[in-house]
């Protein structure tokens, strides 16, 4: 995407633990129900594809929820590319939270 940095991180979160990020100064959760201190890392997606599909499998019930779009260049934490078990696939994780600073848009899904 034009204006950030070298690639982008596509994340979904709930309205709530957005809201909770934005008073704690960064995003902790890894994913629905999971926080970071327990999965070890922040689950993310390389493109919409992904994000679609993460969407339809694990939030099909939800409706309000919230697209965080991550530069990795603002991440203090490292991110790995890594294919979850059963999946060729590759999806970024981010090793740390995620900064404010590093969430360039939000948007609702």
């Amino acid at each position: 995407m034009a204006g950030y940095g070298r690639a982008v991180i596509y994340h979904i979160a709930l309205p709530e633990d957005w809201a909770a990020a934005q008073a704690a100064g960064e995003y902790t959760i890894s994913t629905r129900g999971v926080t970071l201190a327990e999965e070890g890392f922040i689950h993310g997606g390389q493109d919409l594809a992904q994000v679609e599909a993460v969407r339809a499998r694990f939030y099909a019930d939800l409706d309000d929820l919230r697209l965080l779009v991550i530069d990795e260049d603002r991440l203090d934490a490292p991110v790995r590319l890594e294919s979850p078990p059963g999946s060729g696939e590759l999806f970024p994780h981010i090793y740390g939270p995620v900064p404010l600073a590093a969430v360039v848009e939000v948007r609702t899904l």
